[in-house]
C-alpha cells in the first residue's frame, strides 16, 4: 500500500506541474522541454482547470480506496513529519480522505522545498539551462528573494501550515488539544525547522549522479546537465580540502557523508526537542 501510495502522490503531482506549466509557454523559448510538448495556447485555459479537476478527483477517489482496501489488509497508515508521526485508521472514511490529502500535501512541499534549493545553489547558473528555468517559474516571486529570506521560508512554512492544519487533527482525534497558542507556535517552528532535513535526499541524490556521470558516460540531457552543475556548486564547499588522489576525485564522497551525518543529527536534536514540548 505504501508503494501504491507514493505513485499515486507522483501521479498527483505531476498534475499540479502540468497545471503550472501550461502557463509557463510564453516564458519558455526552449522548444525542447516539455512545457512545450503541450497543445496550443487557445486551448490553454480550458485546459488548466482540468488538470485541478482532476488532481481534485485523484485525492478524493483514492482516499474512498484507502477505506475500502486498508480496513480489509488491517493497514495503519502514517504520515512522517520528521518529529512527529501521525498514524490513520484505515476504517473511518473521512480520516482516510484527511490522509489522502495531507499525504499528498506533505509530499508536494517536499517538492516545493526541492525547488527552493535549486534556486539557491544554482542562483547563478544562466536561464539556458531550461531545467532550472522551469525551475524559477516554478517558484515565480520567492525566486526573487535574497538568500537569507529563502533560508528562512522552510521553518516559517512550518509554522504558517501547522496552525491550521493543528486544530484540524485535534478535531479528528489525532493530536490532543494545546493548552496555549504559543505551544502550538512552538511545535509549527520546530516542525518548520525539520523541513530542511527534506533537502538531505536531493542533495545526495544528486552527488550519486555526479559521481557516476564522472566515470560512467549516462549521455546528454538537460537533467543531467542540472544535476552537474549543481553537485558543482555544491562541492565548492569543500574546494579547500585535498580530496583528490590522481583521477579520482573524493568530495563527492566526502559531501554526501557529512550530509547525511547532519541531516541525523538535525534530526535527533529536532526529535528531542520536540518532544519537550507537552502534545
Amino acid at each position: 500500500m505504501q508503494l501504491l501510495h507514493f505513485i499515486l502522490n507522483v501521479a498527483a503531482l505531476l498534475l499540479w506541474v502540468n497545471w503550472r506549466g501550461m502557463g509557463f509557454k510564453e516564458y519558455v523559448p526552449y522548444r525542447s522541454t516539455l512545457v512545450h510538448t503541450l497543445r496550443s495556447a487557445e486551448q490553454r485555459p480550458l485546459q488548466r482547470w482540468r488538470y485541478l479537476v482532476a488532481l481534485a478527483g485523484l485525492l478524493a477517489i483514492r482516499g474512498i480506496l484507502y477505506e475500502q482496501v486498508g480496513a480489509a489488509l488491517k493497514w495503519v497508515p502514517v504520515i512522517d513529519l520528521g518529529v512527529l508521526t501521525l498514524p490513520f485508521r484505515s476504517d473511518q472514511p473521512w480520516r482516510m480522505m484527511l490522509y489522502s490529502v495531507l499525504g499528498f500535501g506533505v509530499f508536494w512541499l517536499g517538492f516545493q522545498l526541492w525547488l527552493l534549493l535549486l534556486s539557491i545553489v544554482n542562483r547563478s547558473t544562466p536561464d539556458t539551462q531550461t531545467v532550472q528555468h522551469l525551475v524559477r517559474l516554478h517558484l515565480g516571486p520567492v525566486e526573487r528573494w535574497p538568500i537569507a529570506l529563502k533560508l528562512c521560508l522552510p521553518p516559517l512554512a512550518g509554522l504558517l501550515l501547522w496552525l491550521p492544519v493543528h486544530p484540524l487533527l485535534v478535531t479528528f482525534g489525532l493530536l490532543p488539544s494545546a493548552t496555549t497558542l504559543k505551544l502550538v507556535v512552538e511545535q509549527g517552528l520546530v516542525l518548520g525547522l525539520a523541513l530542511f532535513v527534506v533537502w538531505k535526499n536531493l542533495v545526495l541524490g544528486i552527488l550519486l549522479v555526479h559521481l557516476l556521470n564522472s566515470y560512467v558516460y549516462l549521455g546528454r540531457s538537460p537533467f543531467l546537465d542540472l544535476a552537474s552543475d549543481t553537485a558543482r556548486h555544491l562541492l565548492t564547499l569543500l574546494g579547500w580540502l585535498p580530496l583528490r588522489w590522481g583521477r579520482i576525485d573524493f568530495s563527492p564522497v566526502v559531501l554526501g557523508l557529512l550530509a547525511w551525518l547532519a541531516a541525523w543529527g538535525c534530526e535527533l536534536g529536532l526529535v528531542a526537542l520536540f518532544r519537550k514540548l507537552p502534545l
